[in-house]
């Protein structure tokens, strides 16, 4: 059970969303909801799992890079425009949680994580480079870390 909490998609879509609405509730003992944000959360949850599908479908391994990283560099569909669709499916998530429940718990938690993500995102280059050489750098140089064109 330990390990399972501590896999990031169980702590963004399950565990934020429970943990904004218990502060909520037991801060402000009222929900507030602006539900046209539910469409963030949705947008974020899809990012995620349709980006997982098609890098394992195209690269091999699993849904992590801890578990079973990717055997072929994947660079093209939405890889062709930002390194990381996945993570910034999480964080499209919790900024979706926090606009929703109009929360500043959430927006905290969603600030702090994104941080995190971030510093997993570049200990993961570290691996990518050592497994898949110049072919990721050269990847890394012409696609975005996060957003495209920007950063």
């Amino acid at each position: 059970m330990r390990r399972w909490l501590r896999k990031s998609p169980v702590q963004t879509f399950l565990l934020l969303p429970l943990a904004t609405l218990a502060w909520e509730f037991t801060v402000f003992g009222t929900l507030r909801f602006e539900p046209v944000f539910l469409l963030l959360m949705l947008w974020g949850y899809l990012q995620y799992r349709l980006c997982g599908r098609y890098r394992i479908a195209l690269g091999g391994g699993g849904p992590g890079l801890s578990g079973a990283p990717p055997e072929r560099l994947v660079d093209s569909g939405i890889y062709a425009w930002t390194r990381n669709p996945m993570y910034l499916g999480h964080i499209i998530y919790m900024i979706g949680v926090a606009l929703t429940f109009q929360s500043w718990f959430g927006a905290a938690v969603a600030l702090a994580r994104t941080v995190w993500f971030h510093l997993r995102v570049l200990r993961d280059e570290g691996g990518l480079v050592a497994r898949f050489g110049q072919p990721y750098v050269a990847y890394t140089q012409r696609v975005k870390r996060w957003v495209p064109g920007v950063f």
